[in-house]
């Protein structure tokens, strides 16, 4: 397919999973692709964090397809490298017409009293203040291009049902919600539009990592809420929120905004 020839897209925490899956799915439909990580850990991340290889070979996966890709190392955090990040976007491109903010992590604690400040600043700064940052450094470049364009943001299922041990990527995520209703409602008059994805579990190196495995088996009655598919699928793949990310930014769903889109398997029906 092709309804993204001519267009540019931006990926955040692209160096794996999903972000990685995003950027080769919009590369397939004939998108450049800017994939932005920054390979490195993060203090209370309790799994390892992608590498300055898994940015390549991202890199490797857009440009199997024919496309260009630009790789750029930025802490999304960083007001500063963002805002750096954004202009070298469109320095090698001279656009951007679709933003997907992917860029998160997980951690876990046994209750919303035990977290220590650093987890509590770590995971918003990282899942929703970076989204923020990130939005506000590439929204203005996309209003004076006069093209219109698409932002989708990745959201949860655990920004609709609270899980417990999780309460500041609850928050994160219940926040990104906002964010997105703030920015559709701001942006529709330029032809921008702005929608969340939530998805249920993922087969990722954020769910598939020891740590969480551990966590899952040794809090079975906080871990219960988060298992569990109505449909026959223990987690959904990468593609598989991939696809709607790609309709999302597509001109197929030009009139579509300010919506929270669920790609989890029956997980909130259930």
């Amino acid at each position: 397919m092709d309804r993204m020839t001519g267009k540019v897209a931006l990926v955040t925490g692209a160096a794996r999973g999903q972000g990685r899956a995003h950027a080769r799915t919009l590369a397939a439909e004939g998108a450049d692709v800017v994939v932005v990580d920054v390979p490195g850990e993060i203090g209370t991340a309790q799994y390892p964090m992608g590498s300055a290889d898994d940015l390549a070979e991202t890199v490797r996966g857009v440009q199997a397809h024919g496309r260009r890709a630009l790789a750029v190392r930025a802490d999304l955090r960083d007001t500063a490298a963002v805002e750096a990040m954004a202009q070298q976007a469109m320095t090698e491109f001279g656009r951007i017409d679709a933003l997907v903010c992917n860029a998160g992590f997980m951690s876990a604690a046994e209750n919303t009293w035990s977290l220590t400040d650093d987890q509590w600043a770590d995971m918003l700064d990282v899942n929703l203040t970076s989204v923020w940052k990130t939005t506000r450094a590439v929204v203005p470049h996309m209003i004076a291009a006069g093209n219109g364009g698409a932002i989708t943001i990745t959201g949860s299922t655990g920004g609709l049902r609270a899980v417990a041990g999780c309460t500041h990527y609850n928050a994160a995520k219940y926040g990104c919600i906002a964010l997105m209703k703030t920015l559709a409602w701001e942006l529709a008059p330029e032809n921008i539009r702005v929608n969340v994805v939530h998805p249920t579990g993922v087969n990722t190196d954020m769910s598939n990592n020891d740590w969480f495995v551990r966590w899952l088996g040794e809090h079975e009655d906080l871990a219960e809420p988060m298992r569990g598919n109505r449909m026959p699928a223990e987690v959904v793949q990468p593609e598989d929120v991939s696809k709607m990310i790609a309709f999302l930014v597509s001109d197929d769903a030009r009139y579509v905004t300010g919506v929270e889109h669920r790609v989890d398997a029956g997980f909130m029906i259930k």
